[in-house]
């Protein structure tokens, strides 16, 4: 008999409440499989709910794959926003997540993988299967089903051409997962799909176009200003509501656009490499936060709001609905264009940052020129390129330097702490720039950028202590975002209000 994994809290009674009244807001937090038909649904499933007796929770796909179930043709589970818990939670289990879904495992197998969080295989594969049902070579397999599932019913390509991208090592090897998983071969899938919503698949020609479901309600003004804000020409560009970059994958590069729409971002992606799939794909959801639980950290803030009541005459208290943190593509990009940007304007940066790809970055064909540049090529020639006091150039130099030797490791499979001390140890990096880094790449939600003088603008015009913000975690980084936005939506107010 099939149990739920009690290492991760799955309480039966809650989720079977989610499951009766088809709350979409569990979609991707676990799977519902059901005994008799040998099937597990996402929690929204439109299907007759299925008795007490005959359902068990488990808390990934890969576990009840695992298990002998297959996936619902009908309401896809895998094709839902992922869990937020590899997010808010950051444990073995859940950092083990996040690279897997890069695609460590592919490139690298399972040594690769406990390399990067620095355990032995037998102690990551014991932590797995205790934590999530499975060990990392069957939660790889299920999200190179997932991948798989995804380009047979939204691309035209060739079944060998979507084994490849999907990271099947054989022909024979994708057909027996996608039998076992679905329960009939690719062909079938695909024609299921046509029958169900029209042959209207677009030709590939190089472009694949999809669609990556969030959890609604998404602040939209939010995320499509610091997308705007922050492009750097060269390497990005922000035209009528669609954000384009090029992007350095694990065999190649991309240009990716994207634009948000209503449940789901339009992502087309360029791919040199379709391996590169899936890693490209997770990075975009990454950097746009598309796997929050947005309901659940809107109660939080509007319970923390509740006890810090906005000043007089100020408006602005119910703060809006569906905010995001941005993520990160790449890690060492992050950091270098951080250290750029510290005590400049966020226009003066863009300014700096792109005289750095101008004379640095890879010149790649299309309509975004350039690949940002590596860390070898700043550490070799970046004091050629930047401009500005000696001691700035010195440290983004240096932060290259580490990064380009191996001495500084930069991956979502850390610690918020080790990632923490190891920015701090660098010349030029104080609490500020690690702290905004750790949040972004690690997609930490408790980060409150306290030093950030836009930050306490906001604050001080909700009536916010700064030193008293115990209530909001872990959503911290969240309340950073809102107290941002909310100085930048005020700034005339905000700089009548600036905390001393």
């Amino acid at each position: 008999m099939v149990v739920c994994v009690s290492a991760n809290d799955l309480d039966f009674e809650r989720c079977y409440r989610a499951v009766a009244t088809r709350d979409a807001r569990f979609d991707g937090q676990f799977v519902t499989a059901v005994r008799t038909t040998g099937i597990y649904c996402r929690p929204s499933c439109p299907a007759i709910t299925p008795k007490r007796t005959n359902v068990t929770f488990l808390p990934t796909a890969a576990a009840a794959q695992q298990h002998g179930f297959r996936a619902c043709r009908r309401c896809l589970p895998d094709a839902a926003p992922g869990s937020p818990l590899w997010n808010t939670r950051a444990d073995l289990a859940s950092r083990a997540m996040r690279l897997i879904g890069d695609g460590v495992i592919e490139r690298g197998g399972v040594p690769a993988l406990a390399d990067a969080l620095g355990y032995s295989q037998r102690q990551l594969t014991r932590v797995l299967t205790s934590e999530l049902g499975a060990g990392p070579l069957a939660l790889a397999r299920a999200h190179r089903a997932h991948t798989a599932r995804l380009l047979i019913q939204t691309t035209r390509l060739p079944m060998s051409d979507i084994a490849f991208a999907a990271g099947f090592a054989s022909i024979r090897q994708f057909n027996d997962t996608v039998r076992e998983v679905f329960a009939v071969s690719p062909t079938t899938l695909r024609e299921e799909s046509r029958r169900r919503n029209g042959d209207t698949l677009p030709a590939t020609n190089g472009l694949l176009t999809l669609r990556l479901p969030y959890r609604e309600p998404l602040d939209k003004s939010w995320l499509e200003w610091f997308l705007s804000a922050h492009t750097v020409p060269g390497v990005e560009l922000w035209e009528n509501g669609v954000y384009s970059r090029s992007l350095r994958t694990p065999h190649g590069h991309t240009t990716i656009r994207l634009s948000i729409q209503p449940g789901h971002v339009r992502a087309s992606l360029s791919l040199q490499d379709m391996r590169d799939l899936a890693p490209t794909v997770a990075r975009i959801r990454h950097l746009l936060d598309l796997d929050a639980d947005p309901i659940g950290i809107d109660e939080a803030m509007a319970a923390g709001m509740a006890g810090s009541p906005p000043r007089p005459g100020l408006s602005g208290a119910v703060l809006p609905a569906g905010i995001r943190v941005p993520g990160c593509l790449d890690g060492p990009e992050l950091l270098l264009r951080t250290m750029i940007g510290q005590q400049i304007s966020v226009a003066a940066a863009n300014t700096h940052t792109a005289r750095l790809v101008q004379g640095l970055g890879e010149t790649i064909a299309g309509p975004i020129p350039h690949l940002f540049p590596t860390a070898e090529a700043i550490a070799e020639r970046g004091s050629e390129v930047l401009t500005g006091p000696s001691r700035r150039i010195e440290a983004i130099v240096g932060a290259a330097k580490a990064l380009a030797t191996g001495d500084l490791v930069l991956h979502s499979g850390r610690t918020a702490g080790e990632l923490r001390r190891d920015l701090l140890a660098l010349d030029g990096v104080g609490p500020w720039t690690a702290d905004y880094v750790t949040m972004r790449l690690l997609a930490d939600p408790d980060v409150l950028l306290h030093s950030d003088l836009v930050v306490r603008r906001g604050a001080g015009l909700l009536g916010i202590d700064l030193t008293d913000t115990a209530r909001w975690s872990p959503w911290r980084s969240y309340l950073t975002m809102h107290l941002w936005k909310h100085a930048l939506a005020h700034p005339a107010e905000a700089n009548r209000r600036t905390p001393s």
